[in-house]
C-alpha cells in the first residue's frame, strides 16, 4: 500500500489492559451441534438497523434456508428460517438489548425433518460483479458476526474512498470466548475462500488476518489454508500482541497501520474495511453452499458451566437448551452475560435465543459477581485516563454524568467510548463507570430521537403551511384571472354597446339628412 505496509509493523494504542485468559477450557472439544430445541425464537431484528418486512404468517410451513423477512434497503438484514417447521406464531418475547426488553419474534416449531433448500448460487463468482456479489451477500443475511451485527452489504457498498485492504479480525481479546479460535480451527479454508470473495467485493488489494500472538496453532493451521485455497492470494497472517481491547476495529487498525480512524469517521475514511473471520466464512457458505446466516458457534463458559464448550447453534434457540447441553450449572448462577466478563451485557433470563451477534454464554456464580468492596468517591487517581484505549477522560465523563449534565459529556466525546470496561476495572473506588456511560448515551440517543421526531414534525408542519400557503396563492391568482377575465368581457361588451350606439347615431343621422334632401 503506499501510505503504510499493513500489518508489516504493529503500532500500539493506548491504555489496554493485560488479562488473563480462560479461553482453553472451552477449546478441550471439538465443536458440536447444538440440540434442536421445541421452539426457536428468531427476533425480526437482529442486526444494526429496521427490521425487514416479515413475509410469513402463523400456520405457513417452511424449510431451512427459505426468507422470513426481505430487507428492503441495505441498512436491512433478512432472516431464515434455521430449519424446517411450522410458524406457530408472531409475539414478542425477550432479547438482549435493551436489558429485560422484549421484541417482535417468529416462533418456529422444528418438524424433525431439517429439511433445507438452498439459495441460488452463481456458477463461479469470480464473473460476477461487484454489486452482484454485494446483493448475494445481503440476501444471504449476512450481517457482522463478530457481536456488532452492522449490515455486511451498507459495510461493503457505500460512498466511500477506493477500499485498499481487508482486515479479517480474529484477535478475542475479551477472556472466555473462544468462537472465532475454534471457527479458525476446524474450517480454516472456509475463512481463506470467504476472505477471496470479500475482497472481490470490495476491491481491496491486500487482506490481512490478525490473530493474538497466542495462537500459534491457528495459524498453522491458516497458512496451510492459504497453500491449499490459493497460493498466489494476497492474504497474510499477522499475529498481534495479546493485549485488550485490541480486537476493538478502531484499536486493532492502529494496531496494524499506526493510523487512527478519524473522529466521528469510519475504517472506509482510510480505504480499510474490518470484518470478523466468522462472516468471511459465512460469506463462503452464502456464496457456494447456499446456505444463509441460521447458525453461529457460541462459546458456553464461565465458572458456572459445568463443562463449557462451542457448539454451532441455529438461530432462535433458548440460551437455557445450550447451558443444558453444557451438562448444566455448578451450582447456583447469580449472573448470565452475554460476550465476556469486560464489556459483555447482563443477560435478564434465559429464555432469550440465540441471535446472530451472540457469541458466548458466560455463568458467573454469586462469589465471581459480589463486590470486594462498596463504591466509594472518585479520588481522581487518573487510572481509568491511563487505561482508556479512546483517550477519553472517564473521570470527567463520570462527574458531567451524575449531574446530568449530558450535553457537556457528548462534548467530551460520550460517543467514542466502546465499553470495554478498562475504566472500571481498575478503579479503587470500583465505580461501575461504563454503566454511567451506558446509561448517558442512551439518554442522549433518546433525546436525539425526540429532537429528531420535533424535527419532523415541525418539518411537516412548515411543509403543510407551504403547501397551504402555495394552494391559497393559487386560489388567489385563479381569482385575479376570472376578474380579470370579466373585466375583459364587460370592457369588450362595452366596446360593442358603445359601436352599435355609434351605428345607431350615424344611421338617425344618415336618415336626418335623407328627410332634409326630400324636402
Amino acid at each position: 500500500m503506499a501510505e503504510f505496509e499493513l500489518g508489516r509493523h504493529l503500532y500500539r494504542f493506548p491504555g489496554g489492559l493485560k488479562l488473563r485468559h480462560h479461553k482453553q477450557i472451552a477449546c478441550r472439544d471439538p465443536l458440536t451441534p447444538a440440540p434442536l430445541p421445541e421452539r426457536l425464537w428468531l427476533p425480526l431484528a437482529q442486526h444494526q438497523g429496521p427490521a425487514g418486512e416479515c413475509l410469513v404468517e402463523p400456520g405457513d410451513r417452511v424449510v431451512g434456508g427459505q426468507p422470513l423477512t426481505r430487507a428492503r434497503s441495505d441498512r436491512e438484514v433478512p432472516i431464515h428460517a434455521p430449519t424446517s417447521g411450522t410458524v406457530e406464531a408472531l409475539r414478542d418475547g425477550p432479547v438482549s438489548w435493551p436489558p429485560g426488553g422484549q421484541a417482535r419474534c417468529i416462533v418456529l416449531i422444528p418438524d424433525g425433518e431439517d429439511r433445507f433448500e438452498p439459495l441460488d448460487v452463481p456458477e463461479d463468482w469470480t464473473y460476477e460483479s461487484t454489486d452482484a456479489l454485494i446483493e448475494r451477500l445481503r440476501a444471504g443475511g449476512l450481517a457482522g458476526l463478530g457481536g456488532a451485527v452492522f449490515p455486511t452489504a451498507a459495510k461493503l457498498r457505500g460512498e466511500f474512498p477506493p477500499i485498499r485492504a481487508l482486515i479479517l479480525n480474529g484477535s478475542e481479546c475479551e477472556p472466555y470466548i473462544s468462537c472465532d479460535e475454534m471457527l479458525m480451527r476446524s474450517r480454516p479454508e472456509a475463512i481463506i475462500e470467504g476472505a477471496r470473495m470479500l475482497a472481490r467485493a470490495t476491491g481491496a488489494d491486500d487482506v490481512v488476518i490478525a490473530i493474538e500472538d497466542q495462537m500459534g496453532e491457528v495459524r498453522k493451521r491458516l497458512n496451510a489454508a492459504i497453500r491449499a485455497v490459493d497460493a498466489e492470494a494476497p492474504i497474510r497472517v499477522v499475529q498481534v500482541t495479546t493485549i485488550y481491547p485490541e480486537g476493538g476495529e478502531k484499536q486493532l487498525i492502529q494496531v496494524l497501520t499506526g493510523q487512527e480512524v478519524p473522529h466521528d469517521g469510519l475504517p472506509q475514511d482510510l480505504g480499510l474495511v474490518c470484518l470478523n473471520v466468522a462472516t468471511a466464512a459465512a460469506a463462503r457458505d452464502i456464496l457456494i453452499d447456499g446456505r444463509p446466516v441460521i447458525e453461529r458457534i457460541v462459546t458456553v463458559s464461565g465458572p458456572g458451566i459445568r463443562h463449557p464448550r462451542n457448539f454451532v447453534v441455529r438461530l432462535g434457540t433458548p440460551i437455557a437448551g445450550l447451558i443444558a447441553a453444557a451438562d448444566g450449572t455448578t451450582g447456583a448462577i447469580d449472573r448470565l452475560v452475554l460476550g465476556g466478563p469486560m464489556s459483555g451485557l447482563p443477560l435478564a433470563s434465559d429464555r432469550i435465543p440465540i441471535t446472530k451477534g451472540s457469541n458466548c454464554i458466560l455463568a458467573l456464580r454469586p462469589e465471581d459477581t459480589a463486590r470486594e468492596q462498596p463504591v466509594m468517591p472518585c479520588i481522581n487517581c487518573g487510572e481509568c485516563i491511563r487505561v482508556c484505549p479512546a483517550s477519553l477522560l472517564p473521570q470527567m465523563l463520570y462527574k458531567h454524568l451524575v449531574a446530568d449534565d449530558f450535553d457537556t459529556a457528548r462534548e467530551l466525546n460520550l460517543f467514542d467510548c466502546i465499553e470495554c470496561g478498562c475504566c472500571a476495572h481498575v478503579c479503587p473506588s470500583h465505580i461501575p463507570l461504563v454503566d454511567h456511560y451506558r446509561h448517558g448515551k442512551g439518554v442522549l440517543r433518546e433525546r436525539g430521537i425526540e429532537d429528531a421526531r420535533a424535527a419532523r414534525a415541525k418539518a411537516r408542519f412548515e411543509a403543510r403551511e407551504a403547501r397551504l400557503a402555495e394552494r391559497e396563492a393559487a386560489r388567489r391568482e385563479q381569482r385575479e384571472a376570472r376578474e380579470r377575465r370579466l373585466k375583459d368581457a364587460d370592457r369588450a361588451q362595452d366596446e360593442v354597446r358603445a359601436a352599435i350606439e355609434r351605428a345607431r347615431a350615424r344611421a338617425q343621422k344618415d336618415t336626418g339628412d335623407a328627410g332634409d334632401n326630400d324636402a
